[in-house]
């Protein structure tokens, strides 16, 4: 099912999605690796399109701002993170 619903900003002004390709929601598992393959921590993809994804986590706080993502036994691909809150970054993926 695609994400059609619009964003709404922190003072609740509602905004048209800016993103490029429409997002398909998700319940796949998914690991980030950085560091030179040193540092890797597991996540959950909630929503993703060919070129970017939103990833859950239980703290956000040890994610790099780069990392190579690989989604459920696909090939690992680079990330790098446009938003982040607590608790989920979105990426743009290349």
């Amino acid at each position: 099912m695609p994400i059609t619903e619009k964003s709404i900003a922190i003072d609740g002004e509602v905004f048209a999605d800016r993103r490029g390709a429409v997002r398909q929601r998700a319940f796949k598992g998914a690991s980030i690796s950085f560091n030179r393959g040193y540092g890797a921590v597991e996540c959950v993809v909630r929503n993703l399109s060919a070129d970017g994804a939103k990833l859950a986590f239980g703290d956000t706080l040890a994610v790099p701002p780069k990392f190579s993502l690989r989604i459920s036994g696909g090939e690992p691909r680079e990330a790098v993170v446009c938003w982040r809150s607590p608790r989920e970054i979105g990426v743009r993926i290349r």
